[in-house]
């Protein structure tokens, strides 16, 4: 299954959107996308809404973490927001909760960076 990756700028803050599945195949575009937004002229924030994410694999969690170091070292935050039950699951099975924050809204995801 592909997935497609939409971004836009709510306030300064990022908002990276995939839709579909994410996994060995799909991961690698979200890594580039959040690259290139880690890279481009330093935004807020950045929030990975993952509400149209039926699935997530170990890969799409690497990504993840991967980007909330490299938002870390860079002073900025990187939530993620709206994941659907089952990716909500791994999350807090795989001890992700604890490290990247989770938010139940994208849009309070949005107003925690803006300030």
């Amino acid at each position: 299954m592909t997935s497609d990756i939409s971004i836009r700028r709510e306030d300064g803050v990022v908002v990276v959107t995939p839709v579909g599945e994410m996994d060995a195949v799909t991961s690698p575009a979200l890594a580039q996308a959040l690259d290139e937004v880690l890279t481009a002229p330093l935004p807020r924030g950045v929030v990975v809404d993952l509400a149209k994410v039926g699935f997530c694999d170990s890969r799409c969690i690497g990504v993840l973490v991967s980007a909330f170091r490299q938002a870390r070292d860079l002073g900025l935050g990187l939530i993620v927001a709206e994941p659907q039950q089952q990716v909500n699951r791994l999350f807090v099975i795989a001890g992700i909760d604890q490290v990247i924050p989770i938010s139940a809204s994208t849009g309070t995801a949005v107003e925690s960076l803006r300030r």
